[in-house]
């Protein structure tokens, strides 16, 4: 049964492959009190360990946009989403862009994966199904941070570990999968009818920079956070600047 619907304007984050709405409680801790703040898990992540007969991207955003309807979101939304997490928010805003007010891409790409890209993904499956979960996330998260970020964040890079090593199998390989299958959604970006910002870091090894620096350039109405001191984890390796960046868009968004 969905929730009543409410008015108040709603932010809405989405976490990455192998992490958990966990992930974004620092992160909106300072946001103001009149914003709404959803976070879901996503399909086999965290606690939504619900069976996932399809893990797609458009699967995904058929599944956030039936959230939303259930937690009574007025609509339209502002997505705020990280990695695979703006993979799904760009499914959702192609197949709902009326519900969507303006997106925070945060070192997330429209681009569909290389041939290269898609052969580590079924990699990392034979690793995960080889050696388990554990052994994958003890090598896995450590360079996803910008080298000087790697010690100095020890517990932000702890709790990512403990998510991802509490996440099933199954869902690492259908996630994987569903990544590896993504088309190409430059042309979301292009013909957007909402603000979308870009949040990309200088030492992320899973989105290149200057793919992030292009795709900036797409949306009619942009705005763009380049940030020197960090690797693929903006919201966690320079949480400030992200944040100041994100309530930018969502003053501008909702006329706050």
């Amino acid at each position: 049964m969905a929730a009543p619907l409410t008015t108040a304007p709603t932010l809405v984050f989405l976490h990455g492959f192998a992490e958990s709405r966990e992930v974004w409680t620092d992160f909106t801790r300072s946001f103001p009190a009149g914003y709404r703040l959803l976070a879901p898990n996503l399909p086999g992540h965290g606690t939504n360990r619900a069976p996932v007969p399809d893990f797609s991207m458009e699967a995904q955003a058929r599944y956030v946009a039936q959230y939303l309807t259930d937690k009574g979101a007025a609509d339209p939304v502002l997505l705020v989403a990280h990695s695979m997490g703006g993979y799904v928010a760009l499914a959702l805003a192609e197949r709902y862009p009326s519900r969507v007010a303006g997106l925070a891409l945060i070192n997330s790409t429209a681009l569909p994966d290389t041939d290269e890209k898609r052969q580590n993904r079924e990699k990392n499956i034979g690793f995960v199904e080889r050696h388990g979960v554990e052994k994958f996330m003890d090598s896995f998260v450590r360079p996803l941070f910008a080298p000087a970020n790697r010690d100095r964040l020890a517990e932000a890079r702890e709790l990512l570990e403990e998510i991802g090593k509490a996440t099933p199998a199954a869902t690492f390989a259908g996630a994987l999968r569903g990544m590896a299958a993504r088309p190409d959604r430059t042309a979301v970006l292009a013909r957007a009818a909402f603000p979308v910002l870009t949040v990309a870091g200088k030492h992320d090894v899973a989105v290149p920079f200057d793919d992030s620096v292009r795709q900036a350039a797409l949306p009619a109405t942009a705005a763009a956070l380049f940030l020197e001191g960090s690797g693929h984890l903006a919201y966690l390796e320079q949480p400030e600047e992200t944040r100041r960046a994100v309530l930018a868009l969502a003053a501008a968004v909702f006329g706050e």
